[in-house]
């Protein structure tokens, strides 16, 4: 019994510290060798940023953490790929984005999840966004899965006026994705004209609606001073019927590090901006660091949380 016991124990371990263990090409595709270098060597990407975040028509002081990394993804499935069906998968770059803020008495986080595969040529859009919003008042969940030429979009929410919602919308450029996107080429980010689906967080945080809407997305250097990196550039994209703009700024050489990002729209008729600046940033194997002594990587990254 007691070896019975402890070969569980070895299995049950494998599986927690394999579960985000990162891609391993489950398709054909090859990306460049500078891609390969840095996304493929057994690391995730973790920055943290000091947030300033508008709600409530006042700028509240938080936190935000964005985690990079490669996965195999099921595209028939939409998650990610834990058995030999290497036929059905895609590699893709995830990124998991948390927003953590105080608003008074309460807190706010905002958690987000996007999926996008590598092979941008085969697969025009990401495959799969989540989006889950809690704070003291109750908690909201949001989720995109690309089917053909249309998102399915299913929302859940503890607020009356949108508590159950199953609907489809064309397919776009999604907002939760030019972040991925940015990592892999800015180049080919939408410039000009276009139609973009907002954030599934904006949806929540700035009364956007989750469907296709006139945007205009510019890249240009950066000439700002709140922003500090190599050579930096911005990315901007803008919902002139929303009055909402969002600028990324970025370093240009690849890996193209993310400096922070700016958020401008109305909150409670005033127009206020979301600023977000990066205070460190570690690569790791994240998965296999959740031991209470692994405490020293978070403290490195200084992430306090609430």
């Amino acid at each position: 019994m007691k070896k019975l016991l402890a070969l569980f124990f070895v299995l049950a371990t494998s599986v927690i510290y394999t579960s985000c263990q990162l891609a391993g090409g489950a398709d054909n595709f090859t990306a460049p060798q500078n891609f390969r270098d840095y996304w493929y060597n057994g690391q995730a990407e973790i920055s943290r940023y000091k947030l300033e975040q508008v709600q409530y028509g006042a700028i509240n002081p938080g936190e935000a953490v964005l985690i990079f990394v490669t996965e195999d993804f099921r595209t028939d499935t939409q998650v990610k790929l834990e058995s030999d069906a290497k036929d059905k998968a895609t590699s893709v770059l995830k990124l998991n984005s948390l927003r953590r803020f105080v608003t008074g008495i309460y807190d706010y986080s905002l958690y987000s999840s996007v999926f996008t595969p590598i092979d941008t040529k085969k697969y025009e859009h990401s495959q799969k966004v989540t989006m889950s919003s809690q704070d003291w008042c109750g908690q909201v969940y949001t989720q995109l899965n690309l089917d053909g030429g249309k998102y399915d979009v299913m929302k859940r929410s503890y607020f009356e006026k949108d508590a159950t919602e199953d609907f489809k919308i064309d397919a776009a450029w999604l907002e939760d994705e030019i972040w991925t996107r940015l990592r892999m080429d800015p180049q080919a980010l939408p410039k000009g004209e276009t139609q973009a689906i907002p954030a599934a967080y904006a949806a929540r945080i700035a009364g956007q609606t989750l469907e296709p809407q006139k945007a205009v997305g510019t890249l240009a250097d950066y000439a700002g001073d709140a922003f500090t990196g190599n050579a930096l550039r911005q990315y901007s994209l803008n919902y002139p019927d929303a009055q909402r703009e969002l600028r990324i700024v970025f370093e240009k050489a690849f890996p193209y590090d993310i400096a922070g990002w700016e958020e401008t729209y109305p909150s409670r008729g005033k127009t206020l901006t979301t600023r977000a600046v990066k205070t460190e940033q570690i690569r790791s194997d994240y998965w296999s660091h959740n031991a209470p002594g692994d405490t020293t990587l978070r403290n490195q990254l200084e992430v306090k949380g609430f």
